[in-house]
């Protein structure tokens, strides 16, 4: 199994930027997508950004495309989320997920990390 541990987040302002980290560990050899999730209050899980591991393909949501940007380091076995021109909309809490493939990294499925607070004040 993968083990992700998640780091970053925290409080900004509008338009500000904050870069996410989430280091996978374990059976990672057999993980082949990683992605983004985050959820407001009251709210569904919603998609936020997914990377193939091996082809670096990416695939956003429509809301955050053109401010979020998901890369990884193969080295480090890190998924970054580096996220600019904030917004309050943007508040949740943010979770990584990593899978074999890039459906079942969009779809929720695999294994979870930890979820990071983000928090964007007007």
């Amino acid at each position: 199994q993968v083990q992700l541990v998640q780091s970053g987040g925290g409080l900004v302002q509008a338009g500000g930027s904050l870069r996410l980290s989430c280091a996978a560990s374990g059976r990672t050899f057999s993980s082949y997508a990683m992605g983004w999730f985050r959820q407001a209050p009251g709210k569904e899980r919603e998609f936020v950004a997914a990377i193939n591991w091996s082809s670096g393909n990416t695939l956003y949501a429509d809301s955050v495309k053109g401010r979020f940007t998901i890369s990884r380091d193969n080295a480090k076995n890190t998924v970054y989320l580096q996220m600019n021109s904030l917004k309050p909309e943007d508040t949740a809490v943010y979770y990584c997920n990593a899978e074999s493939s890039m459906r079942v990294v969009v779809n929720a499925g695999g294994s979870w990390g930890q979820g990071t607070q983000v928090t964007v004040s007007s």
